[in-house]
């Protein structure tokens, strides 16, 4: 309806107006102005209309805002819940130009692990013609690891390690080859003898770090593939290498990260042909896992890490540091969280910088110190083990011997660092580093929350700590947040059992068993 108008010409005398009336007043100049009636102007010319008071336009111009604030919000909150998938494509990872046909060799070719008399001749002369330097007095292994006490595992390794033995460990399971984007990809695939009627095998992949390799799940998988409770759930296990450690090749190009990894590591599980299956990863297993999380939440029906750095700080974050000592109960904070987070200066800025000298020479120039690495066993087994050291526990930095011997047997250590003497792969191993940090920090797959359901172990001794509420930050599913008894960054070759506890914990939680 068309409110009443009526024009009052500058020679009638003006009606009296009711307060509740607003006008529009024109000047002879054509400019205009509005106001109350009783601001109208005698002998001017106004148009009145009977509309809203002012009250009645503030009520109104309230409930619009509100409105509109519910609205985005509603919104907001919509697009927020709705799965980020992160994004990727294809890539060719071998030598030269891809094949413009497309087509890619996709044959499964079992592999063994061998060696031979001319290698370990050659190990052996190179270990003889190692150059020692003494450490400095009191330093233990406060410098790097102490060179008294490596002169001690050279000579074991040199006279007692029977490498030939080891050899015949690691071809105690199934190992396999298959080309993918170009390159050879090495895995084991262990299936478990027997499955109780009814029921079936759960596949699951787990992927090791540096300075680690597929050996370090060799205490795990007969816990998961042949578990003595009859409870338990059984898992059929695959354990691929990166690209570029161990015996899967090394890609030829630049810019294979972690996505690219997980992307190849998708492939694999699909041409096993499993269409669902469970991921865990540790170190740089971590990132990879979590990205095959993100790549395609709806294959990887769960998630376990034992490793979970803050890649992306926010808020609550930030919060919860500068007011989580104080008020620990507020953020859900337990002893062990302020206990491993304060003071926050030395825990959380000098440590890293004191544990991380390794990480800014990998991320920036990793061909220079591998190159002397891949020429002397000597000093790669330093590099490698003087990590087995200090990760493990931060207090081993203070004993003589590195505390290396209290965890793991120096076969088992050595072991370590022959795979990654014997295939060369040092130099493309540490290229990781360079590959993942060498785009800056702010990639989109730090941006995008996983919601697969999600496990996470917490070792005591990792080497960053993260508390339950930093954890849900990423992982959105958080079903199980399980503070452990004992162990440090390498916990499945270290602490096997309570390892294979949690997964199997965490799996009967999803899988509702």
């Amino acid at each position: 309806m068309i409110p009443p108008t009526h024009v009052d010409m500058s020679r009638a005398q003006t009606p009296p107006l009711s307060p509740s009336h607003t006008y529009v007043h024109l000047d002879f100049e054509g400019r205009g102005r509005t106001g109350t009636d009783q601001e109208a102007p005698h002998g001017s010319s106004s148009l009145r209309f009977d509309g809203p008071s002012r009250p009645e336009l503030t009520e109104m111009f309230t409930e619009v805002l509100v409105a509109l604030v519910i609205g985005g919000l509603i919104f907001f909150l919509v697009q927020k819940s709705q799965t980020q998938v992160l994004k990727t494509e294809d890539g060719w990872w071998g030598g030269g130009v891809a094949p413009t046909d497309g087509l890619e060799d996709i044959s499964i070719r079992p592999f063994k692990v061998t060696t031979s008399d001319e290698e370990l001749e050659d190990l052996n002369r190179r270990i003889d013609q190692t150059r020692p330097t003494p450490s400095l007095e009191d330093s233990q292994f406060n410098y790097g690891f102490n060179s008294q006490y490596l002169q001690q595992v050279v000579s074991y390794w040199r006279n007692d390690f029977d490498w030939r033995r080891q050899v015949d460990k690691l071809n105690r399971y199934s190992h396999f080859k298959t080309i993918i984007e170009g390159i050879d990809i090495h895995y084991l695939h262990v299936k478990p003898r027997t499955v109780s009627e009814g029921s079936t095998a759960i596949p699951l992949i787990m992927v090791h770090g540096w300075p680690g390799s597929f050996y370090e799940f060799y205490g795990l998988i007969p816990l998961l593939t042949e578990p003595s409770d009859p409870q338990d759930l059984v898992f059929e296990v695959v354990c691929p290498s990166i690209p570029g450690y161990g015996f899967s090749e090394a890609p030829h190009k630049k810019g294979f990260d972690s996505v690219c990894a997980a992307r190849i590591f998708h492939k694999l599980m699909k041409r096993l042909g499993f269409h669902k299956f469970y991921a865990h990863g540790g170190d740089w297993g971590w990132l990879v896992t979590t990205n095959m999380a993100q790549l395609e939440p709806g294959i990887v029906k769960g998630l376990h890490v034992n490793f979970a750095p803050n890649s992306k700080p926010g808020l609550s974050m930030g919060l919860s540091v500068l007011l989580g000592r104080r008020f620990p109960k507020l953020f859900g904070f337990t002893d062990l969280d302020v206990q491993r987070l304060y003071p926050c200066v030395d825990k959380l800025v000098v440590e890293p910088i004191n544990e991380t000298g390794y990480m800014h020479i990998q991320a920036t120039k990793p061909d220079t110190v591998g190159r002397g690495l891949n020429d002397s066993p000597v000093g790669l087994a330093a590099y490698i083990l003087e990590k087995f050291s200090t990760w493990t526990s931060h207090d081993f930095r203070n004993l003589e011997d590195g505390g290396l011997t209290r965890k793991f047997s120096l076969d088992d250590l050595l072991t370590n660092v022959m795979i990654y003497w014997t295939s060369g792969c040092i130099v493309s191993s540490m290229r990781f580093y360079k590959e993942n940090f060498g785009r800056g920090l702010n990639q989109p797959h730090s941006k995008v929350p996983v919601y697969v359901p999600t496990g996470y172990a917490c070792f005591p001794n990792e080497l960053v700590h993260t508390p339950k509420l930093w954890v849900e930050n990423k992982y959105r599913k958080l079903m199980t947040y399980s503070p452990m008894a004992r162990g440090g960054h390498f916990a499945a070759m270290e602490e096997p059992q309570l390892m294979a506890e949690d997964i199997q914990n965490f799996t009967k939680r999803v899988e509702k068993k």
